[in-house]
């Protein structure tokens, strides 16, 4: 036993280093030396900068970064725990932005309320939507994972669709703003991190982790849940609803998800935007789920992705706009998605071939690994020359 609690840590952890090593091997290939972007990481997590200082807001905005990360793995990581594989969350994600958007924006109540049934409507929806494929599976047996991948489309083009003809959007990209009275936003907290977008959102995060644990580990309800999932026949043999467990197990699972919501959906931010494609929250928080094995590990990697997460999309802006001028945007951004549709294809099959002579969870460990070494790489690769000082 104390072997295997040994390996479910040092397993990771190597792939983890190995991945670093790996990148700065590369890096170093370059002529460029792979400190800086580790002193990137470590100014984005802790708002020290290395040339002297402290700036709290990269600390807000890793903590804004990490929060939907940390509930989308929560929902898998459940999923995982009661036997399904729950590739939705992202589905159940947008499904909680539209619920959190119409009731936002059409139901009058005062501060406090309002925000309380914005979440409420958020997991209530995300549950809704997360018990579809329970039910499929539950009833006729098929997959969770075709179900909730068809349906994160589904998902995606009635978002995009709710915000253009029912939400009344005026420049059919956003929604309308959201009166204050539904936003945890805080002065407060906007000040305290040198005006990031942090906000109180982070007390529904601790709430829900709190609630995983207390359901999975401690009620006989969410002991049935595990049952299902380890041995289907055995838990009927003992007199325990299988099929109602299949959906519960979905329906909590997507809760998680929905209360996430998307990073420019209420409560966190306003207006909601259109989406063009499936983000990606669903891929770190399975990365964080198959990392995690108790909720240990899944706080830890929940900040190793959402550094990770917080430093690549600010680095892929910031390049677009310095390195890519007006009339050559759209010929780089059909580079960038025959890019992404190749990616598409052979990822999978190389976290195939990974999966299959390591193992999955090494897999996912090594692809968040990547997903640090990227940032970094972009950093070193396109940033600027020195000039050197005169004297």
């Amino acid at each position: 036993m104390a072997a295997k609690k040994k390996n479910a840590l040092l397993i990771p952890l190597v792939a983890i280093l190995g991945g670093f090593a790996l990148g700065s091997l590369i890096i170093i290939g370059t002529g460029r030396s792979p400190s800086a972007m580790f002193l990137s990481m470590l100014q984005a997590a802790t708002g020290i900068i290395p040339t002297g200082g402290f700036n709290p807001r990269y600390i807000g905005e890793f903590i804004i970064q990490a929060m939907p990360i940390m509930l989308t793995g929560l929902s898998v990581g459940f999923a995982f725990r009661t036997g399904l594989f729950n590739i939705g969350a992202e589905g159940q994600l947008m499904m909680g932005s539209v619920a959190a958007t119409a009731v936002a924006l059409w139901v009058p109540a005062p501060p406090i309320l309002h925000v309380i049934l914005v979440l409420l409507a958020a997991a209530a929806a995300g549950g809704i939507w997360g018990s579809i494929p329970g039910w499929f599976k539950a009833r006729f047996n098929i997959h969770e994972v075709v179900v909730t991948i068809m349906m994160n489309y589904m998902a995606l083009f009635l978002n995009n669709w709710m915000i253009v003809y029912v939400f009344g959007s005026k420049d059919r990209i956003k929604t309308a703003m959201f009166p204050a009275s539904a936003l945890l936003k805080d002065e407060f907290l906007t000040h305290l991190t040198n005006y990031s977008r942090l906000n109180w959102g982070f007390i529904p995060v601790i709430l829900a982790v709190i609630l995983f644990w207390f359901i999975i580990d401690k009620t006989t309800f969410g002991f049935s849940l595990r049952a299902v999932g380890f041995n289907k026949e055995g838990a009927r043999y003992a007199g325990m609803r299988v099929e109602r467990n299949i959906v519960l197990s979905m329906v909590i699972a997507g809760a998680f998800a929905g209360l996430a919501e998307r990073r420019d959906g209420a409560p966190s931010f306003a207006p909601l935007l259109l989406c063009d494609h499936v983000t990606g929250e669903i891929t770190a928080g399975a990365i964080l789920a198959a990392l995690g094995p108790n909720l240990g590990y899944l706080y830890t990697s929940t900040i190793l992705m959402g550094l990770a997460n917080g430093l690549l999309f600010p680095i892929l802006v910031g390049l677009s706009i310095q390195y890519v001028d007006g009339s050559r945007r759209a010929t780089a951004m059909g580079i960038h998605q025959s890019v992404y549709a190749i990616g598409m294809f052979t990822g999978p099959w190389a976290a195939g071939l990974i999966a299959d002579a390591l193992g999955i969870r090494p897999m996912f460990a090594i692809m968040a690994a990547i997903s640090f070494v990227g940032p970094g790489a972009l950093i070193l690769l396109y940033s600027p020359p020195r000039v050197p000082s005169r004297t």
